[in-house]
């Protein structure tokens, strides 16, 4: 995380009450970016919806980049701890399945209207805020790499083969979710992003069954 951004330790520094007027900010502030997007979001929009004071804003947040900023780590967490807790689980390609089946059972709540929490954020405040951008690139980061745990489980158990490049499937994963994101809020339907996940999946399975060595040395 790099210096500007916000931080457990400043949190941490505030008093209990502080902490519930900062934290009901931020949550106020996710859930109105995630509805308007960031641009549409105003500070009095903020204000208004959490119920807290313009100086009581002021005193946590001395401006909007840092607010968007704190909106990114909370999303983060909650994304990246949500997925970890999925797919730390998985072990086979019927769990990578059964993934895929939550995903697109959640994204199909609102008719795949939002798209993914971080992507969006990313499309809107990487051009403009380095700071956040980094950020989200961290979490898309650790999201990838929990895709590559997975991967390595499925050849440490022969599911796929073991000369398969797990970093670049984990990077093809990330872009298969992401890009499905986008087709479901663009369609207000999740049948894309089904088929953009299924796609990958498709891929893991013709890579499936044992390394090609192995069967050169069996009949050798």
């Amino acid at each position: 995380m790099t210096q500007d951004a916000p931080t457990a330790t400043a949190r941490s520094r505030l008093t209990a009450r502080g902490a519930q007027t900062r934290d009901r900010i931020i949550s106020t502030a996710a859930e109105l970016m995630r509805v308007r997007g960031v641009g549409g979001t105003t500070l009095d929009d903020v204000v208004l919806t959490s119920g807290v004071s313009k100086s009581q804003l002021y005193r946590h947040f001395p401006d909007k980049p840092a607010l968007v900023r704190a909106v990114v780590e909370f999303v983060g967490e909650r994304t990246i701890g949500g997925e970890r807790e999925r797919l730390g689980k998985v072990k086979s390609l019927a769990g990578l399945k059964r993934w895929r089946d939550g995903l697109i059972a959640f994204n199909a709540l609102e008719q795949g209207r939002y798209g993914c929490p971080l992507g969006s954020l990313a499309n809107e405040v990487s051009d403009h805020d380095v700071v956040a951008r980094e950020q989200l690139q961290a979490l898309f980061a650790a999201w990838s790499e929990l895709f590559e745990g997975v991967l390595r489980r499925l050849q440490q158990n022969g599911t796929i083969r073991a000369d398969a490049d797990v970093v670049r499937l984990a990077t093809g994963f990330i872009a298969a979710v992401q890009g499905g994101y986008l087709l479901a809020q663009t369609a207000r339907d999740v049948a894309p992003m089904a088929s953009a996940v299924d796609m990958a999946l498709e891929h893991l399975r013709l890579l499936a069954g044992a390394d090609p060595g192995t069967a050169t040395r069996r009949n050798s």
